[in-house]
C-alpha cells in the first residue's frame, strides 16, 4: 500500500527580493541549482512513464516536457547510469546546449543518445571542473543497497548502449557523488544511500541533497554525512514514487520512512527540508553569515 507525506513535512513556499541560490527538487534525485546567472541540473528525470511501461518497454525520454522543465543549463551532472538518474539528461544537455559531465559509464549512455563527444565531460571525480560561475568536483563513492537488501542492476556500461535503452541497458556504473560551489554556497548532491567516508575528509557543505531510499540498509548514514560535512540544511530526495506523472503530487517509495529521515536529520544537528516535487528552497545574502 503506498503512502503520501504530510503535507506539514514540508518546507513551506518562500519569496525573497535577495536570493543568491535557488535550488528546485524534480522529483527523484532530480535538483536545478540557479545563481550568479548559472545553471547547474543534477540527475534530471522528468519523464517518468509508469511502471509497466518502464518494465516492459524502451525509455523514450519526453522532449517537450524536458524543454518545458529544462529551458536553460551550463552543466547537466549524472550521479550515476540508472535510467531514473540519466535517461533525461542527454536530452537535456542536447537542448540546452550545456556540458554533460559523468563517468565513463555515463559518457556511453550519453553517446548513445547522440550527444557529441564535445560536449560531454568525463570525469572519474577528484578534479575540479569549472561551469559558468560554478565549481564541480565528483566524489567517487558506492551505490546502496535498496530493495531485499541488494543493489538494483549493478555493473558498468562498457559501451554504448542500445537506444532508446530498455531498463537493465541502464546499469549503474560509477557512482559519483557532486560537490557544487556557487553563489558563495557549497551543495553536496548524495543520489544514493552510500557514502565513502574518507572521499569527504576535509570537505564542508552548506546544504546537502540526501537520498532517502536505501537509508535502512546503510546505518548511520545521516551522521556520518553530518559529521564529515557539517551541513546546515539537508534537503531529502529520492523518496518519491516516480512513476508518477511528473506535476502530479507522488506517494513514497515502498521503504521509505520520510517522516523518520526527517527526525535523524534534527538529531544530528542539521535542519531538515522537505521539497514537494517542483519545490523551491531559497537562500539569501543574510543566510551566507547566518
Amino acid at each position: 500500500m503506498l503512502q503520501w507525506p504530510h503535507m506539514d513535512w514540508f518546507e513551506p513556499s518562500q519569496k525573497s527580493a535577495d536570493t543568491r541560490l535557488e535550488l528546485r527538487y524534480h522529483g527523484t534525485a532530480g535538483f536545478t541549482l540557479t545563481a550568479q546567472q548559472t545553471t547547474i541540473i543534477l540527475d534530471p528525470y522528468v519523464t517518468r512513464p509508469g511502471i509497466l511501461r518502464t518494465l516492459l518497454g524502451r525509455l523514450v525520454p519526453n522532449e517537450p516536457l524536458i524543454r518545458e522543465v529544462f529551458p536553460k543549463a551550463d552543466g547537466v551532472l549524472v550521479g550515476h547510469s540508472h535510467h531514473d538518474h540519466i535517461l533525461d539528461a542527454p536530452f537535456v544537455a542536447q537542448s540546452t546546449g550545456a556540458k554533460f559531465v559523468g563517468s565513463k559509464d555515463a559518457a556511453n549512455v550519453a553517446i548513445a543518445a547522440g550527444l557529441p563527444p564535445s560536449q560531454i565531460i568525463e570525469t572519474q571525480g577528484r578534479e575540479d571542473i569549472k561551469l559558468g560561475a560554478a565549481r564541480v568536483r565528483g566524489i567517487p563513492s558506492n551505490h546502496g543497497r535498496v530493495y531485499f537488501n541488494r543493489v538494483t542492476l549493478p555493473g558498468s556500461i562498457p559501451v554504448p548502449p542500445p537506444w532508446p535503452p530498455r531498463v537493465w541497458d541502464l546499469r549503474h556504473g560509477d557512482v559519483l557523488n557532486w560537490m557544487v560551489e556557487v553563489g558563495g554556497f557549497r551543495v553536496v548532491h548524495i543520489d544514493s544511500a552510500e557514502v565513502i567516508d574518507s572521499e569527504l575528509e576535509g570537505m564542508t557543505a552548506d546544504i546537502v541533497c540526501l537520498c532517502a531510499i536505501g537509508r535502512r540498509h546503510r546505518p548511520g548514514l545521516v551522521e556520518s554525512v553530518v559529521k564529515a560535512l557539517k551541513p546546515r540544511w539537508i534537503i531529502p530526495c529520492h523518496w518519491d514514487w516516480f512513476f508518477t506523472p511528473y506535476g502530479r503530487p507522488p506517494p513514497l517509495l515502498p521503504g521509505v520512512n520520510l517522516q523518520g529521515f526527517l527526525d535523524e536529520i534534527r538529531n544530528a544537528g542539521a535542519k531538515p527540508v522537505l521539497l514537494p516535487v517542483g519545490g523551491t528552497f531559497l537562500l539569501s545574502e543574510s543566510d551566507l553569515v547566518g
